[in-house]
């Protein structure tokens, strides 16, 4: 049944409650994810298909959560453009792109040629995975990528060198955002046809320029992802963090569900989307760490903010390393407890 909840969900068709599932549900809170990374390195785990299901499979296992995602990294499209990168703890770019170049000189791989092993993982978990429980793949937007890609790492102040290429060469900052759309688009086609039921756009920087530069320069090559996407016939989820400004402009585009970080109101965001797209989040993740009967509480108020329909519950980012099992269990249990009977 919940297979088809998640699928109703994103089409706002009536579901008998709400589906739910949590961005890196796969992860560091879980004890069973950590005696796996005692033995193996994070990179390890990515690139082995059996490793990387196995990861996937463990909060499904522990949980009755709606959906499983795929164990993978934002990163690891990028190696298929000939991109040398490692993590320390988080991903570091060996030779930054910042020149005509260098962008010229990224490969142009076959579809079935970007990050293999991520398909692979995904047949896998699809011949394991219970048959009401959906499969979700994810890529990150074109912005996203790029912010890693020239600046060469995370950064703390806003991704100066990527904002410095946009101001100096905006050309060529279009061009690798073409070239980034195609590759996720490639690649998330390439997930669906491996068995993901729907894809999710991660764009976690979408925050770093002001609307005229978004606008003129993001907003046509992300159009042009979800477009070809949509195109495959791939429900598409589209998360956009830290981005007020913009959360108007992201509602138009081609999506079938806009899911957000915490700071913004759900409900505004129901409203910007319309009646026949579907919202996703956005609980603070930071209030699971306060502990079961306040994350409860906090569901109970989720719930009551939005219309059933077209909602998806989930949190307002990646689950924190911190987060207490019980609370993730006392989020499920409040969430299954809603019926609804005219959603």
């Amino acid at each position: 049944m919940t297979r088809r909840l998640l699928v109703d969900a994103l089409a706002c068709r009536p579901t008998p409650r709400r589906p739910l599932w949590i961005m890196r549900q796969a992860g560091r809170y879980l004890p069973e994810y950590r005696a796996l990374r005692e033995k193996y390195t994070f990179e390890q785990l990515c690139a082995s298909p059996e490793l990387a299901a196995e990861v996937t499979l463990q909060p499904i296992r522990r949980f009755p959560l709606d959906a499983a995602i795929i164990f993978a990294d934002l990163m690891s499209p990028l190696a298929a453009l000939g991109v040398d990168f490692r993590f320390d703890p988080g991903p570091v770019v060996a030779e930054p792109v910042r020149t005509a170049r260098q962008v010229d000189a990224l490969r142009d791989p076959a579809p079935e040629e970007i990050a293999p092993e991520v398909p692979a993982a995904l047949r896998l978990v699809r011949a394991e995975l219970p048959a009401e429980t959906a499969l979700l793949g994810f890529a990150g937007a074109p912005l996203s990528l790029a912010a890693y890609l020239v600046e060469g790492q995370g950064s703390r102040g806003a991704f100066p060198a990527l904002r410095a290429l946009l101001a100096r060469d905006p050309e060529l900052f279009d061009r690798l955002l073409a070239r980034l759309a195609r590759l996720s688009a490639d690649y998330l086609i390439e997930q669906a046809r491996a068995g993901a039921d729907a894809v999710q756009v991660f764009d976690t920087w979408a925050g770093l320029l002001a609307r005229r530069d978004w606008l003129a320069h993001v907003r046509p090559h992300l159009a042009a992802l979800l477009e070809r996407v949509g195109q495959a016939g791939v429900p598409r989820i589209l998360f956009v963090n830290d981005a007020p400004h913009l959360i108007a402009d992201y509602a138009a585009l081609p999506c079938e569900a806009l899911a957000c970080d915490w700071r913004l109101e759900l409900a505004q965001v129901r409203e910007l989307a319309g009646p026949q797209r579907a919202v996703q989040g956005n609980l603070d993740p930071a209030i699971l760490a306060a502990g079961p009967e306040i994350t409860r509480r906090a569901a109970r108020e989720l719930l009551a903010s939005v219309p059933a329909r077209g909602h998806v519950v989930n949190l307002g980012h990646g689950i924190l390393p911190d987060a207490p099992i019980d609370s993730v269990h006392a989020l499920i249990e409040t969430v299954h407890a809603e019926r609804l009977e005219d959603s």
